[in-house]
């Protein structure tokens, strides 16, 4: 072999071996993306003082477990099926998450947007009854456990229905039949998948987005009656497990007392760790909150 036909034949093997290590490496990130962690940036204040704007934080997924599904029909808008790997733990209360938003186009159809995530607390879980007395978080009736930021309930509690004349009052279901506002909200069961319940009037009203999310077409509500196909629905089973997500500046957070539970399949992972942090008014490092533990 010539002089030329070596050089060629070595170029050959070279660029072959950075195709190899270039096609491993994107897949362990792919992996690791999928089954292991995601970063997010924080954009607003609604986790204050936990999390900040201009953090940004590491979800883990193994914790309550990657999610499978087709990624380009999620990208594209499409429902997807997704399926959950074991994780090695449950959402609890005072978790912090990232999810979907469940309404990201339009706030009466639940979908997943990939590219839209709320970070929140998790107020409640599947087989709470979860009610707000006074602006203080209380699930089954129990009022000592501390759910969210008890600082700011407390400063909630002190307020007024005048107090909030700029909006924020008023809450899910945003119906007169129950009136729920943010200081008076509930009692609201969480769906386990598997329950089966009678729908009432009140049911009705409070389940009845995520019961066409889970069938996958709207249902009409007259005179607080669910109807499918034309015939008044009067039980439903859950097929999916609810969460009742909070943010921790309690006065300036669009969760779950504004839109309502939050299916399983939205949950994203686990806020684990703030791996860099920048202020956004100077741009500068704020080198003191790299590497906090999110609690």
């Amino acid at each position: 072999m010539n002089k030329a036909g070596k050089i060629l034949r070595k170029t050959g093997h070279i660029l072959l071996d950075m195709f190899y290590y270039a096609s491993m490496a994107l897949c362990a990130f792919i992996f690791l993306r999928v089954f292991v962690f995601s970063s997010y940036r924080i954009p607003s204040d609604s986790m204050e003082p936990a999390i900040l704007p201009g953090d940004y934080v590491l979800v883990s997924k193994p914790a309550y477990g990657a999610r499978l599904f087709d990624l380009f029909s999620a990208v594209e808008g499409k429902e997807v099926k997704i399926k959950r790997v074991p994780g090695y733990t449950s959402v609890q209360h005072n978790d912090v998450v990232v999810c979907h938003i469940p309404y990201p186009n339009n706030p009466d159809k639940m979908e997943m947007h990939m590219l839209r995530y709320y970070i929140k607390r998790c107020i409640g879980v599947p087989g709470d009854t979860l009610r707000i007395v006074n602006g203080i978080y209380a699930v089954n009736g129990d009022t000592s456990k501390r759910l969210g930021d008890y600082v700011k309930e407390l400063a909630l509690s002190r307020k007024t229905k005048e107090d909030f004349r700029g909006g924020g009052y008023h809450t899910f279901p945003w119906d007169t039949l129950v009136n729920w506002n943010i200081k008076d909200f509930g009692p609201l069961y969480l769906p386990r998948k598997g329950d089966r319940i009678t729908l009432d009037e009140t049911k009705a009203l409070l389940y009845k987005k995520i019961i066409e999310w889970e069938k996958g077409y709207p249902l009409p509500l007259e005179n607080y009656t669910l109807l499918d196909n034309g015939e008044a629905m009067q039980e439903y089973t859950f097929r999916h497990d609810y969460y009742f997500m909070g943010g921790d500046k309690v006065e300036n957070s669009h969760d779950s007392r504004y839109w309502g539970l939050l299916p399983d399949d939205l949950v994203v992972g686990k806020a684990w760790i703030i791996w860099k942090s920048v202020d956004p008014r100077s741009g500068g490092a704020r080198w003191e909150r790299v590497l906090k533990r999110i609690r």
